[in-house]
């Protein structure tokens, strides 16, 4: 996790005057809280280190081989919005050495990929009580990330998504952490094993916002002037380095809005970044109505700003360039295909280009803004 010190770098001030102008992706949007833009003084995170949001789970990076045993067909067919929980368990083996086992409960959950994968996204249900003095002592009802197709290149996707998830935790600890898996899917009705790929645990929004002192609003229509500019603009730089357009702040698509009660700031915490031209995933596709055709084509969607304003957050991001790309060279980052990683890294050479040179970031950055 990061330090006080290195929060405190990225969000700077947050003034009475709003830094950056009202967004124009939502005309009719209202401002979720009015005093956001009243805040004086230096937007300071907790020391995100200490805090611990009820689970060690997370912290420890290494893959964790598990077995998902569940009715498979049953699970496969549950296609409407709100399903009801399914039976299921999760299997592992315990330092010890001896098989372990935690009855749970999961439903399916998600948008594009409950339609049209061959295995579904889930929401899993861990009992309270049955977690104590386990790995996953503390986490409840986590979302997790399955292959779509059985095949080695949908695997490489959770890997990748994986690893953007790892940069954005370098980037600011408000931001979900997330734990890699081994899944072995079984059938429960059958005994028969269906996979074993690589699989994303996420921390919860309310685990994530109680680490960093904060709670989760519900309201949508932040505009501008309601975030922390500074962290607002780091966000939306990510989203930019990883060429994902598939959000909206004002909207709450694939962004949370989490509120610190301590100051009255608010932060924008963005997710799901599986259409990511980083990744470029075959299904991957870009909204019409925006200026770019393709996913591996890079447009900014945030907020307006100035270059002073843009300045410390680009800094940000070299600072941490080293750290981003040696994550493609550790031990997560050696699961996933040379080539791939080679891509990858070709691709983030050339974000660094464009905010490295100040006419790039004129024309693609500060030209081309929202609002």
């Amino acid at each position: 996790m990061q330090s006080k010190s290195f929060f405190t770098a990225v969000v700077l001030v947050t003034t009475a005057a709003p830094l950056v102008r009202a967004s124009a992706q939502d005309p009719s949007s209202q401002p979720v809280v009015a005093q956001a833009a009243n805040t004086q003084g230096p937007a300071k995170a907790p020391d995100a280190a200490s805090k611990s949001s009820g689970s060690s789970f997370f912290e420890d990076e290494a893959p964790m081989p598990v077995r998902l045993s569940i009715n498979i067909k049953q699970i496969r067919g549950d296609k409407a919005p709100e399903e009801e929980w399914r039976s299921a368990a999760l299997n592992w083996i315990g330092p010890d050495g001896k098989a372990q086992v935690l009855p749970i409960k999961a439903r399916t959950r998600g948008i594009w990929r409950l339609k049209n994968c061959e295995f579904p996204p889930l929401r899993l249900n861990l009992p309270e009580k049955g977690v104590v003095g386990t790995p996953f002592e503390g986490v409840n009802k986590p979302k997790l990330v399955s292959f779509c197709k059985n095949r080695d290149e949908y695997e490489q996707y959770v890997l990748q998504e994986m690893q953007l998830y790892r940069v954005y935790n370098l980037l600011t600890p408000i931001s979900h952490r997330a734990r890699l898996l081994k899944m072995t899917y079984s059938d429960s009705a059958s005994g028969k094993e269906m996979a074993t790929r690589y699989a994303i645990l996420f921390e919860e929004p309310n685990a994530m916002a109680k680490r960093v002192e904060g709670r989760i609003l519900e309201q949508k229509g932040a505009r501008a002037r309601d975030l922390d500019p500074q962290h607002s603009l780091l966000v939306q730089m990510f989203q930019y380095m990883i060429a994902n357009t598939d959000f909206s702040i004002a909207g709450l698509h694939n962004v949370e809005i989490l509120a610190r009660d301590s100051d009255g700031v608010f932060f924008p915490v963005a997710y799901d970044f599986d259409f990511a031209g980083a990744i470029n995933a075959e299904y991957a596709t870009v909204d019409p109505s925006l200026r770019v055709k393709q996913v591996r084509d890079r447009q900014y969607r945030g907020y307006c700003t100035t270059p002073e304003d843009l300045a410390p957050v680009i800094s940000m991001f070299n600072e941490k360039k080293p750290a981003i790309y040696a994550l493609y060279d550790d031990e997560i980052g050696k699961l996933m295909d040379k080539r791939v990683v080679k891509e990858t890294l070709k691709f983030y050479d050339e974000f660094y280009k464009t905010i490295n040179d100040p006419r790039l970031v004129k024309r693609s950055i500060l030209s081309d803004c929202s609002g």
